[in-house]
């Protein structure tokens, strides 16, 4: 089990030397503890304490790394079983399958689309991460073939899969400086697999049915001299992988089986049901997800799940409080009062943006909650409605003083007006009916 700050704080040396790059022990202690500092800081421990420090404070599931750059995709360092404990960190890597068998315009076709693809949701960019290509010729040349026509059109992060290790060479003779993850090493070709991965510096995913083939192959390419590995099932169904999947977690969670503490890596292609597939990889501790290229509703729909399980369950996300312009506003024009969680930001943005009416979005600081939440938490309170008005000069812009607030805010209506001293005008509670409300209800 990992242990607490106050536990790791008395094997450390307490002499505050600052060595470590921390001020105190007690500071680093609790780094350590937060699996936020390695071990090996402090110089002024002996090898067992840090061999003892170093397997309980390191995360249980180690930090892999796919690709290199902008795109390169981190996985695994996480803690936790369930998100609510504490939080998700590492968003799991997608990966559309390419097939060494397609002819080239339709390669480049989906590696363009990979490259070019972005969703805009909540003030991020959501993409998918890359592409694994599949030796499905039996050919090493044309594998190799396909995977330099990629890197002549890309820098994507890559997955290499075939269990033929001369086909493995030829790729990575084309792409192997840039760390795609080898696929995979199997009971058959572990040693020479992870010859290729120690050559290259490249992660490698081990292949295996059940956690105890698993465990033992592990520990194969371990004794090979491949340190940086990921973890694949072999599902037999979903539901296998399910089952196996979490189990793995389970057991690298409570450092049972210090074997299993690698990403899960999930082949979803020969199983079918990419939509299903896709779900349950980023449900259930995928840290790769290989897929069919989705269709564009469904890749829509896979990349904001993701976004939604790995964010912090508590912290909202939020917008930079703010008086924001939109559509080059006059000084007569309509003021709206909102607040800075962003899904309500960016959903009454979308409408305002669509009406093309000239306005100024005024952004309160409610700790990132929406209004009907803030409202009965008393977050968004007439005082701070007063506070911001004067920190954001709000007064300066316009040269009316008439607020419109969220629907959902009309009790604080009497509130606000004997504050500020503006004159409060209710709006709709849906955003979708603003543009409607302004164009028959606002007069400057």
């Amino acid at each position: 089990m990992a242990l607490k700050a106050l536990d790791i704080y008395r094997m450390l040396p307490k002499t505050n030397c600052k060595k470590c790059g921390f001020p105190t022990c007690m500071a680093f202690a609790m780094k350590l503890a937060a699996g936020k500092a390695d071990v090996d800081l402090c110089p002024d421990l002996d090898p067992e304490t840090k061999a003892l420090l170093g397997g309980a404070t390191r995360p249980p599931i180690r930090l892999a790394e796919v690709g290199v750059g902008e795109r390169s995709v981190a996985v695994g360092e996480e803690f936790v079983l369930f998100r609510h404990e504490k939080t998700f960190y590492h968003r799991p890597g997608i990966f559309f399958e390419i097939s060494d068998t397609w002819p080239e315009d339709r390669v480049r076709a989906i590696a363009e689309r990979v490259r070019d693809g972005v969703v805009h949701r909540v003030g991020e960019d959501l993409i998918v991460d890359g592409v694994a290509i599949r030796n499905e010729s039996g050919s090493a040349e044309r594998f190799a073939r396909t995977v330099e026509a990629i890197e002549a059109c890309s820098a994507l992060p890559e997955v290499l899969i075939a269990e033929d290790p001369q086909a493995q060479a030829a790729a990575l003779a084309v792409c192997g400086n840039y760390r795609p993850l080898i696929h995979a090493a199997t009971a058959g070709n572990c040693r020479e697999m992870a010859g290729l991965a120690k050559k290259y510096g490249c992660p490698l995913a081990v292949r295996a049915r059940g956690v105890e083939a698993l465990t033992a192959l592990v520990k194969d390419c371990i004794a090979a001299g491949a340190n940086d590995l990921l973890l694949d099932c072999d599902p037999a169904s979903l539901g296998d992988f399910i089952a196996t999947s979490t189990l793995i977690r389970k057991r690298a969670i409570d450092r049972s089986a210090p074997e299993l503490g690698y990403p899960v890596v999930f082949d979803a292609t020969p199983l079918g049901l990419p939509d299903a597939a896709m779900v349950a990889g980023i449900l259930k501790y995928a840290g790769v997800i290989i897929s069919d290229p989705l269709p564009a509703p469904s890749t829509m729909a896979a990349l904001t799940l993701r976004q939604n399980i790995y964010t912090d369950p508590q912290k909202p996300i939020q917008v930079t409080p703010g008086a924001y312009p939109l559509n080059n506003p006059g000084r007569d024009a309509p003021v709206l009062l909102t607040v800075n969680f962003s899904l309500t930001y960016f959903t009454l943005l979308g409408y305002l943006e669509a009406a093309k009416i000239p306005c100024i979005l005024f952004v309160v600081d409610t700790e990132g909650l929406s209004v009907l939440t803030a409202v009965a938490g008393g977050k968004l309170t007439e005082t701070l409605v007063a506070e911001s008005i004067r920190k954001f000069g709000l007064e300066e812009q316009v040269d009316h003083r008439r607020l419109i607030i969220p629907g959902y805010a009309a009790p604080l209506s009497g509130r606000i007006e004997d504050e500020t001293g503006w004159e409060v005008l209710v709006g709709p509670r849906d955003a979708a009916e603003i543009g409607e409300f302004l164009e028959t209800t606002w007069v400057a």
